[in-house]
């Protein structure tokens, strides 16, 4: 069990002692939930990491705070803090700004620990990004000029070819036209102003209420 981090004034619920005033701090990707890396915080860098939005450690060699990307500018922006049963341990989400690791992978533990279906949350934060930017030459900024109209009928397109494939033709083909219709799926759902989270939360609620 979990729960989000206290005040920044109130630190009465983290056990401090039994690390010697350092707490571990795992950061996760705020969006797919791949482990990113491991440090460690002392009082001053959890309150250093509410304030400035910027994941924030205490090194133990250099015997100081330590921003992430403080050298490389590949900072971690802060996006939640949760303290797990025995308020110990810290539980960073995070949004990198470039790899974490410093040999340029996006974990210190490499580049396969990254959930399989990590990928989609990423996908919808990048059509989100198109919606609101319009960049020129951008496929999926042409779709949404088209409209909604426009966006169902690719849908529906990529849905009939989708199927066809399933019936008609290898795995490949078939893996190619499901890309192509969750995609556009994805852009459907952003310009009425949903998400594939939505979805997901309707398919939880179906799962639960079995």
């Amino acid at each position: 069990m979990t729960d989000t981090l206290p005040d920044p004034a109130d630190l009465s619920r983290l056990d401090w002692a039994k690390g010697g005033g350092l707490l571990p701090a795992i950061v996760q990707h705020a969006l797919t939930g791949e482990v990113l890396m491991l440090g460690y915080m002392n009082a001053d860098a959890l309150v250093t990491t509410q304030r400035t939005g910027h994941v924030t450690f205490f090194s133990r060699s250099k015997q100081r705070l330590w921003t992430k990307g403080e050298s490389s500018g590949h900072v971690l922006a802060l996006a939640s803090l949760r303290v797990d049963c025995d308020g110990d341990t810290l539980l960073v989400g995070a949004l990198p700004h470039g790899p974490t690791c410093h040999t340029g992978t996006s974990s210190c533990f490499g580049e396969s620990v990254r959930p399989a279906l990590g990928f989609l949350a990423e996908l919808d934060a990048l059509v989100a990004q198109r919606h609101a930017e319009r960049p020129d030459g951008s496929y999926t900024t042409r779709l949404f000029e088209g409209g909604v109209r426009r966006i169902a009928q690719k849908v529906g397109e990529e849905g009939v070819e989708t199927a066809l494939a399933g019936v008609a033709q290898g795995d490949g083909e078939l893996l190619g036209e499901a890309a192509d219709l969750v995609f556009h799926l994805t852009v459907l759902l952003r310009e009425r102003g949903l998400s594939l989270a939505d979805v997901v939360d309707v398919l939880a609620a179906r799962h639960t209420a079995k």
